[in-house]
């Protein structure tokens, strides 16, 4: 079994009673559009093998007892008194109160969790912690929800008590991740396809900037501002509905009406949402080096037109396009910091990361982190 699941229930066995049930909730990826699942747009992310574990159980009274072990932290709430809180309590607790708001029976439970996604890193620790509670509340009062109102659910939690107001992408990636396998997800139906994903002689790495510049969560809330006002524009001149229903030349027209971080949004999110299905096309024909180039298109419109970007992540980018085993490299996550996902060949992995963390330790005086990340299942039981 898995150390860090090892260690959270030789927790749980030091300061509880009963046999609690193990939990694994992922992490997430995006190979491919960003900021665009808020505005009914396609995304491309998959589960990897990287999460949150979780011991759970029921302790048959009205007492929620929490351990967060990355935090050396303990908390315990009466069910009656739940509310918003600060830093984890408010996402364990925000889910608590989800199960409340749907009247579904719960009782008091004993709980502790670790895991290995570094905070910041754009890989969606939030939606793991979120998402490893709700189906282990599900499954140990019997609920009977399926994985789609799960992540539904968590979505609201995260904008709830936390107030990040974020789209379906991360808590539908950690529910219905599958082994190998990226998922095309149509943010607007929820409706999704999954597409093996073949990088033959690739890997996915990630580079962490161990940067996190601001609460990202109140620039995100401005972007998500800036597009509904480009929008309300946009349906005053066109009959739509969405941004997936414009062409960029529609977003052009209407450049003089709209300021110009408004109108700089619009056309990132026109373009990208383009670009995921496109995306989605090339990697059917298992046209990867196309796929890398979207990748950097990508980021360009990340950096220079939604402006989330920062300059460790221009950096690292930049570095990349030095590498021929560097096919496509972009920022990854809500910005402001985290991790750059790069597709590297196998070969070149080892030259190319050295070559990075001693650069950027030298430019930066940071040392950054690489991972080799692999798709993996959503959050499930551990046997």
């Amino acid at each position: 079994m898995n150390t860090i699941a090892e260690n959270a229930r030789q927790q749980f066995a030091e300061n509880f009673s009963g046999t609690p049930r193990l939990f694994f909730s992922p992490g997430r990826i995006n190979l491919i559009g960003e900021h665009v699942d808020y505005n009914d747009g396609f995304v491309m992310p998959a589960a990897i093998n990287k999460g949150v574990y979780y011991a759970l159980a029921p302790n048959g009274t009205t007492t929620l007892n929490f351990i967060a072990m990355d935090f050396q932290e303990r908390a315990s709430f009466d069910l009656k008194d739940v509310a918003g809180s600060e830093g984890w309590k408010n996402y364990v607790l925000s889910v608590v109160n989800e199960f409340l708001l749907l009247k579904k029976n719960i009782g008091g439970f004993d709980c502790v969790f670790s895991g290995d996604i570094p905070r910041g890193s754009g890989m969606s620790s939030s939606a793991a912690v979120e998402g490893g509670l709700a189906y282990g509340i599900n499954e140990m009062f019997n609920l009977g929800l399926d994985r789609v109102t799960l992540a539904l659910l968590c979505q609201r939690a995260e904008h709830n008590f936390p107030n990040v107001k974020c789209g379906i992408m991360d808590q539908f990636a950690n529910m219905m991740g599958k082994n190998g396998h990226v998922i095309l997800l149509d943010c607007q139906s929820i409706k999704h396809q999954y597409f093996p994903l073949k990088l033959d002689g690739y890997k996915i790495v990630l580079i962490n900037t161990n940067v996190h510049h601001s609460l990202a969560s109140g620039e995100y809330n401005i972007r998500r501002q800036r597009c509904e006002e480009g929008m309300s524009i946009l349906k005053k001149r066109l009959s739509i509905h969405s941004f997936r229903e414009l062409k960029e030349s529609d977003v052009r027209d209407a450049r003089d009406e709209m300021s110009e971080k408004v109108f700089n949004c619009c056309l990132f999110v026109v373009q990208e949402i383009e670009r995921t299905q496109k995306a989605a096309i090339l990697l059917q024909s298992n046209d990867v080096q196309a796929f890398g180039k979207l990748m950097f298109e990508a980021h360009e419109g990340l950096s220079k037109l939604y402006e989330v970007s920062c300059k460790e992540l221009d950096h690292l980018v930049e570095m990349a396009t030095k590498f021929d085993a560097v096919i496509g490299a972009r920022m990854m996550g809500g910005g402001f910091g985290g991790c750059t996902i790069n597709l590297v060949k196998n070969e070149g992995i080892e030259s190319f990361v050295n070559a990075v963390t001693l650069d950027y330790q030298q430019k930066f005086h940071i040392i950054p982190e690489a991972y080799i990340v692999e798709t993996g299942d959503g959050t499930h039981e551990l046997s």
